[in-house]
Formats: structure tokens, C-alpha cells, sequence
């Protein structure tokens, strides 16, 4: 039996349990409580997050297209997903043959042999050159005002040469390849074998994953442009030049 009276309180301690304070954080939604070191440990997201988050697209309109870009991703997605059966030999080949590194150190060294080999210069190369330099810069100056990404699905083992070459608006390959076709037309080459080829080579590059449609459809305006301007300034020099055998 207990001792009883009026000392007891003070002499036996308590047998009630003392709560204990709730020490468990409050995590922002989403994210696990601090860790003991008082940094955030990520909750790993659900299956169904990653999953959907791998197949969602980058944003594709850039600056200046607005909601025009998406219907143009959409578009584009669909013309790649249907034509994936193509070779990509194929693809390629047309992508080597279209590429910038080739065609203007060509005719750059052409010109040079041709200067030192005879005291007058072929039209067709200066109006060529001076076509691709601008073609070069109107490319290079698009890119990096509408700074429009890439396809997300772009398959690796494309080359990055410039820094504008890691946006989409407007491709550089149909803007070259429009260029050369309307320069060499103009000047009496096969008409249908170089418009051809410069078709096949912009389809490539939607079919490659490199660019959208609006990209090359843009591109190969372009190049019917800079054509104009380079066949304009090929006639202003011919009427006052003497080098040039026009």
C-alpha cells in the first residue's frame, strides 16, 4: 500500500508519460521534410510524372511566331513520325551535301585560283560568294533574334559550328540550298535538278528532326531573296567593272 498524506506529491515522482514534442517538419508540397543536416531531400517524383515530362516537348515558338509555333510543331512532329521509315543514309547525304563548310570554301577557292591564274574574274563565282556571305549573315542574325529551340526529338550528331546554330529559325541548309539553285538557274544550269535538290535537302531537315516546316519554308525564301540580291549586285559591278567577264 502507498504511503498517503500531505508530503506524497513531493516525494514520489510522476508515472504519467510526458508528451513528447512533434519534431516531423512540414514539407512544402511535393517535396520531403529538411534532412538532419538541414538540407531538402527531393521526394522522388511518380513514374507517371517522369513519363510524361520525357514525352513533353520543348517550347517551339520562339520570340516572334507566337501560337503559329505550336501548329507548326505539331505539323512538323507528324511529317517526321511518318516519314521515319526513309534511310537516314539518305537523309544525310543530303544534309553533307547541303552544309555551309562546303559550299563556301569552294567557291572562295575557286575564285582565289581563278584570280591568280588569269587577270579576270568569272561573275558567277563573285555573285556566288557574295550570295553566300549574305546568306550567312541575314541566317546567323534570324537565329539569334527569334532564338527559337530545336526539335526536342533532334537525334544526336549534328554539328554546332556557330553559336546561332543551336536555333531553329530559319534553316541555314534551305536557305543555302535555294540560294545555290536560284543563283545556278538564273545563270543557265538545269533548272530542275538543282530546284530539286535543294527541295529534297530542306525536306531533310524536318524529316531529320533538325528543324520544323516553317523553318525551311522560311529558309528557302530566303534564299530565293539573297539570289535576287546577289544576281542585283553582280549587274551593278559588271556595268562598272573591268575585271569581270560578264
Amino acid at each position: 500500500m502507498r504511503p498517503s498524506g500531505p508530503n506524497q506529491s513531493k516525494s514520489t515522482p510522476s508515472l504519467l508519460p510526458i508528451p513528447k514534442k512533434k519534431t516531423k517538419e512540414k514539407g512544402i508540397k511535393g517535396r520531403a521534410p529538411a534532412s538532419a543536416g538541414g538540407a531538402a531531400v527531393m521526394a522522388p517524383a511518380s513514374t507517371s510524372t517522369r513519363a510524361k515530362d520525357l514525352v513533353k516537348p520543348a517550347p517551339a515558338k520562339g520570340v516572334l511566331l507566337g501560337g503559329i509555333g505550336d501548329l507548326d510543331a505539331a505539323v512538323s512532329l507528324r511529317l517526321h513520325a511518318l516519314f521515319l521509315p526513309v534511310p537516314r543514309l539518305i537523309l544525310k547525304a543530303l544534309e553533307v551535301a547541303g552544309d555551309g563548310r562546303i559550299w563556301l570554301p569552294v567557291p572562295i577557292s575557286l575564285l582565289l585560283i581563278s584570280t591568280t591564274t588569269s587577270s579576270k574574274v568569272s561573275p558567277l563565282l563573285v555573285g556566288l560568294v557574295a550570295g553566300l556571305v549574305l546568306d550567312i549573315l541575314f541566317v546567323c542574325v534570324a537565329k539569334l533574334i527569334v532564338r527559337r529551340p530545336r526539335p526536342a526529338y533532334n537525334a544526336a550528331g549534328m554539328s554546332v559550328v556557330a553559336a546561332a546554330d543551336q536555333w531553329s529559325f530559319p534553316s541555314g541548309h534551305s536557305s543555302r540550298a535555294f540560294l545555290v539553285a536560284a543563283f545556278l538557274a538564273a545563270a543557265g544550269f538545269p533548272r530542275e535538278v538543282l530546284f530539286l535538290w535543294a527541295a529534297a535537302t530542306s525536306a531533310s531537315r524536318v524529316l531529320l528532326g533538325r528543324h520544323y516546316v516553317l523553318d525551311v519554308v522560311t529558309g528557302a525564301c530566303l534564299g530565293v531573296f539573297e539570289a535576287k540580291l546577289s544576281s542585283l549586285l553582280l549587274s551593278s559591278m559588271c556595268g562598272r567593272s573591268s575585271f569581270l567577264v560578264c
